[in-house]
């Protein structure tokens, strides 16, 4: 049992400063943050100039090479493989399964998930509300008053969901998009921050790590969106006493706030990082100076551990 003398005890009451708590500015607890890609691109772009002033202009010329190749489009390529129909007490509906993967290389971390014509018809009705000019010429498939149960129906309409998916993905704005990021994550992950809640550790890393591969392929351009999912997975890891595989899920998500301390997660997943590299007699001394200068620059009234923060996510 860990003793409240080192910083594996939650009765600890070492150097180690409280986490800080969200600021005003940022997005609610119901989410994941996904900034606009634009301006957070283009801070980290500079943030990275400044400390280089003195590049040559072949030096300059690699650097923004070396940003491109950064941030490069993943393609993925959609396909709605099967479907079936589902029968419950006041209802019946046909359920399509929808496998992801990336292309131009093999992919073993391929998604596979299962979606309602509903679900379909929610993003549409989502997509137009902002995005109307973009996808007037992408055809939703209609739903028919009758035969939508006969297979050779459902054979069409599955074809033609898999082409309407390819098509919003094709549109930049589209595809990095929270209506599209949502129906493609949002379920899946509302469902294992539930699981985290009740303390159903197993089933929610299950979930997690079934759609956590998914969401960082859809969010390439803004790395910070996979942090609330990374951080479930080093909770579920810490509290089913695998504190090694835990600090590798952090590692993680601090690379993916590099040059973003005032993100909301960033002190309390230093903190929590700080206890297990303590746990794990690894080096936690530079992450305790780290998350100690990052206070010192953003001096906050109140903390707030990551377990507490983590669960607030995918309330709504």
């Amino acid at each position: 049992m860990a003793s409240p003398e080192h910083p594996g005890s939650p009765g600890w009451k070492g150097p180690i400063t409280q986490c800080t708590a969200r600021t005003q500015q940022e997005a609610p607890a119901a989410g994941p943050d996904l900034p606009h890609p634009g301006p957070d691109r283009h801070l980290d772009m500079h943030s990275g100039l400044s400390s280089n002033s003195s590049m040559t202009t072949r030096e300059l010329q690699q650097y923004w090479q070396n940003e491109k190749c950064r941030w490069k489009h993943v393609k993925l390529l959609f396909e709605i493989a099967s479907a079936r129909i589902e029968e419950r007490k006041v209802s019946k509906f046909v359920v399509y399964q929808i496998i992801v993967i990336q292309t131009g290389s093999f992919d073993n971390n391929k998604a596979v998930l299962e979606r309602r014509y509903s679900d379909f018809a929610k993003l549409q009705k989502a997509l137009l509300k902002t995005f109307r000019e973009e996808i007037e010429d992408v055809e939703f498939p209609r739903k028919h008053l009758t035969g939508n149960f006969a297979e050779e129906m459902i054979c069409e309409r599955r074809r033609a969901l898999q082409e309407y998916l390819g098509l919003l993905y094709a549109i930049r704005c589209v595809r990095r998009s929270r209506e599209f990021l949502d129906f493609l994550t949002r379920q899946e992950l509302r469902e294992a921050f539930g699981c985290l809640r009740a303390g159903q550790y197993p089933r929610a890393l299950e979930l997690l790590l079934r759609v956590l591969p998914l969401q960082e392929k859809l969010t390439a351009h803004c790395p910070a969106a996979a942090v609330p999912a990374l951080c479930a997975v080093l909770l579920c890891h810490r509290d089913l006493d695998r504190p090694a595989e835990a600090f590798a899920a952090g590692e993680r998500a601090l690379q993916r706030l590099q040059a973003r301390e005032g993100h909301r997660y960033y002190a309390p997943l230093l903190d929590a990082m700080v206890r297990l590299a303590y746990t794990l007699g690894k080096d936690f001394v530079s992450l305790q100076e780290r998350l100690e200068e990052s206070q010192l620059r953003r001096p906050t009234p109140r903390g707030i551990t990551l377990k507490e923060l983590t669960v607030r996510e995918y309330l709504h």
